[in-house]
């Protein structure tokens, strides 16, 4: 039955190439047909259905559904052109973050090919960090074309898969579970697809994964450093990774993002790029990005985007505060306070950016939650369904994606608290025997 689940759903990715789908919003009812396929293998594998057989059928299907998106061109994304550009400016021995592409010192690096579909070409430096420069450039240093560059996105996708098999063993959980990052179809367009750098800082944070199942500081704080290096944002799981007095690994980090901004360091303050003008063109200075705010702006509260901002920081420090003060610590553990990091970010974020999404599939094959699962598969759909159209009188096309995402991921966790409640509560009655710790899961205890 997987296999056949896997052979439906490399079709569809196939049908996808062939049939030339022009945009993101010809994607919906293919993409709806796959979240279903996936849905049904994830359920095979997270509830036991599959032999160990099962593995080279996941890994094969993960490979043929990456083929026909590699070689078919971007649909949700136009970012993987920039990625291109930076290791042309890199190559030709220019700072990256010196000029924005359309400066007439950079006009004899313009081609027809690539130019022209760079974003923001004209007010925009590039907005991506050192390691992720790093990567542009090793690329284009073989070919500059938009299949190379995603070429090489997918070959860290492979480090990934095979990061993930790596430490699922260690972990004692089947490594079948790869299948939750390996088939995702938001993972397989965004990355596969659209070439999205993300795929890389997944990479090296599986490597700190693995470092921190092995109690390896100093690399769990070198890989984590790498990762930020990519996109900023894998710098939160330092605070679920952390334990007290284990000083190697932040500052590990620290290092090593500073040494990679080293050789960026001539052009100054503009190494933070486009970071500024992203911050207001995505509405975060004003706080229309953000779903909550929104909503109690809707409910004719007046709350401004410092008070947001300091409640989004607020529950950012309590979960790391809850991780601090956890006394038996268990490697798994840790990257499920990940998976809640990475959750909290998306959802405080309120991103409607598909690419984001990806850190948090691959930490949900370690302790994968319905709620989650809904919000990771759910998105690519929503994001080409409702895209600039009307849903259920709502004409903004933001907060309609936010409610159809953001809402039953809500109901979803509260459901499973409270069945886990339940469930627990039962136990207890019936079995009032000890609780052990599972085997299988590396303990971190608390040092004091």
């Amino acid at each position: 039955m997987l296999a056949g689940l896997g052979a439906l759903t490399v079709a569809s990715y196939v049908y996808g190439e062939r049939a030339h789908i022009p945009d993101i919003f010809a994607v919906r009812t293919l993409a709806l047909v796959q979240t279903v396929l996936f849905g049904g293998a994830a359920w095979m594998v997270l509830t036991g259905r599959v032999t160990k057989g099962a593995l080279t059928v996941i890994l094969a299907v993960a490979l043929l559904c990456r083929i026909p998106l590699v070689l078919s061109p971007p649909k949700f994304s136009a970012d993987v052109y920039r990625y291109i550009w930076d290791g042309r400016v890199q190559g030709a021995g220019i700072n990256p973050y010196r000029y924005v592409p359309a400066d007439p010192a950079l006009v004899g690096l313009r081609d027809a090919a690539i130019y022209p579909h760079v974003s923001r070409r004209d007010y925009a430096h590039t907005i991506y960090p050192p390691v992720a420069q790093a990567i542009f450039l090793a690329v284009t240093r073989v070919r500059q074309t938009v299949t190379a560059m995603k070429a090489a996105v997918v070959a860290f996708e492979g480090a990934t898969v095979w990061l993930l098999c790596l430490a699922l063993g260690l972990a004692g959980l089947p490594r079948e579970r790869v299948l939750l990052y390996a088939w995702h179809p938001l993972v397989l367009w965004q990355y596969a697809g659209d070439g999205h750098i993300d795929a890389a800082a997944i990479t090296f944070i599986l490597v700190a994964v693995v470092a921190h199942f092995r109690r390896w500081e100093s690399l769990t704080g070198i890989a984590l450093g790498c990762a930020t290096l990519v996109k900023v944002y894998p710098a939160l799981l330092v605070f679920a990774f952390y334990r007290r007095g284990a000083w190697k690994m932040p500052v590990a980090l620290a290092v090593t993002v500073a040494a990679g901004y080293l050789p960026y360091l001539g052009a100054g303050t503009g190494v933070i790029g486009f970071l500024p003008g992203y911050a207001v063109e995505e509405g975060i200075v004003t706080g229309d990005r953000f779903f909550a705010l929104t909503l109690a702006r809707l409910a004719g509260v007046a709350a401004p985007v410092a008070a947001y901002a300091g409640g989004a920081l607020l529950v950012l420090f309590l979960l790391a505060y809850r991780v601090w003060r956890t006394e038996h610590r268990t490697a798994i553990g840790d990257v499920g306070y990940g998976a809640a990091f990475a959750a909290a970010f998306l959802v405080l974020l309120s991103t409607h950016y598909l690419w984001y999404f990806g850190w948090l599939v691959a930490l949900l094959c370690f302790t994968p939650r319905i709620a989650l699962l809904y919000m990771t598969g759910a998105a690519l759909y929503l994001f080409s369904a409702l895209w600039y159209r009307p849903w259920f009188g709502i004409n903004d096309e933001m907060l309609a994606f936010d409610v159809a995402l953001y809402g039953p991921t809500a109901g979803l966790a509260l459901a499973e608290r409270v069945g886990a409640d339940i469930r627990g509560r039962l136990r207890r009655g019936a079995l009032p025997i000890a609780r052990h710790r599972r085997s299988g899961s590396p303990v971190l205890r608390r040092e004091t």
